[in-house]
């Protein structure tokens, strides 16, 4: 321990690479959800505020605390008649409305949202909710916060009325005649492999892809859970892959995003489904709204219900679901593209499969087309 906190050099021999450590697997129960509710429905807020509580891993440390290490969960709750104040943040969330109707606004965009629906909150969007109801409305929140918080970089601010905006020419005709000043900055080839030199231009006038306020309402996403079920059959035991669809945001690109740190995906399981023990380096946390079941996390078994949250999948550890003689529905979260982005998603379909890096190798394939042949 480094107290005089002055610079110092650690030899290498004095931190050999240390295996993975996990944080433990946990399920946060309906009922304890159900009591943050009540406790949140009676606590006196400022006009404006939000009532929001996170759920935090009892292994989390400041900063950044979360359930898992780079995403926080919130519960957040608005009684009828309440509305908060603008506000914005340097992190990208995903939202999942539980119980109630609302609406959120981001920026120009008005999302109303009602039970199982779910909408994301960019970055930096001037982001405000209401509950113009007459009964509360609960959702849980999930950000990438917990990550900008280790690097000392996390902004949370009530948003100005106007917030200033780079100037935005929209006039296609005057855009073409502008030039933009990186088109006069070095711009060189180094060696004959790609590599390139370019000038301080490109640093900060990067090319844009705009990244929107989108919403996947349950009713429309629901139509399409009961073709990924039965995939396989009716208990889906000749299907290789997951039964779910997951929630595409375009600006994430090849990074199969929610958010750009997040996917965000739906499951249908049907009843007494078994998944094959996987692995992944990015860690899920699962949300189940109907049905039940179990999960196996490094030999260790949980069960679930609906209503509970559970860290299902810490980083590379071991892990299956088996829904219950019901089926299940599940939304699931994981820092999936935030780690492609990093170049450090390692991903082991069955633990029989090749370890390989996605996004940087030829993916995991399954057998859809069979399971369709064969409906």
């Amino acid at each position: 321990m480094n107290d005089s906190k002055e610079l110092f050099f650690v030899d290498s021999q004095a931190m050999p690479p240390r295996p993975p450590e996990f944080w433990p697997a946990l399920v946060v129960t309906g009922e304890q959800i159900e009591g943050e509710i009540a406790r949140l429905s009676g606590k006196p807020i400022a006009e404006g505020d939000i009532r929001r509580a996170y759920v935090v891993h009892p292994d989390a440390v400041e900063p950044g605390l979360g359930l898992a290490p780079g995403i926080d969960v919130s519960v957040n709750v608005l009684l009828p008649g309440e509305s908060t104040r603008p506000f914005r943040e340097s992190a990208s969330s995903v939202a999942f409305c539980i119980r109630g109707q609302g609406t959120c606004r981001v920026d120009a965009r008005t999302m109303d949202f009602t039970t199982n629906d779910v909408w994301n909150v960019p970055s930096m969007g001037v982001f405000s909710y209401r509950n113009a109801s007459t009964e509360p409305v609960v959702f849980l929140s999930y950000s990438n916060a917990p990550v900008l918080k280790k690097l000392g970089v996390h902004v949370f601010e009530t948003a100005p009325e106007a917030p200033p905006r780079m100037q935005v020419v929209a006039d296609a005709e005057h855009k073409e005649k502008m030039q933009r000043a990186k088109a006069s900055a070095t711009n060189a080839a180094i060696g004959s492999d790609g590599a390139r030199v370019l000038g301080y231009e490109y640093l900060i006038d990067i090319d844009v892809v705009t990244s929107r306020p989108l919403a996947w309402p349950w009713k429309e996403v629901s139509q399409h859970l009961d073709a990924v079920e039965h995939l396989g059959g009716a208990a889906g035991k000749g299907y290789q892959g997951r039964h779910l669809v997951a929630l595409y945001n375009p600006a994430t690109e090849r990074r199969m995003g929610t958010t750009p740190a997040f996917f965000a995906s739906i499951a249908q399981f049907p009843p007494n489904r078994v998944d094959a023990p996987h692995r992944h380096s990015s860690a899920a946390i699962n949300y189940i709204f109907a049905g039940d079941g179990r999960s196996t996390v490094e030999g260790r078994k949980f069960t679930w219900k609906a209503g509970d949250l559970m860290l299902s999948a810490p980083g590379w550890a071991v892990h299956n679901h088996a829904a219950g003689e019901h089926g299940c529905n599940i939304l699931t979260v994981q820092d999936h593209p935030l780690q492609i982005a990093m170049e450090s998603l390692i991903w082991q379909e069955t633990l029989k499969g090749a370890i390989f890096k996605m996004g940087a190798e030829a993916g995991a394939q399954t057998n859809i087309a069979d399971s369709i042949a064969a409906e």
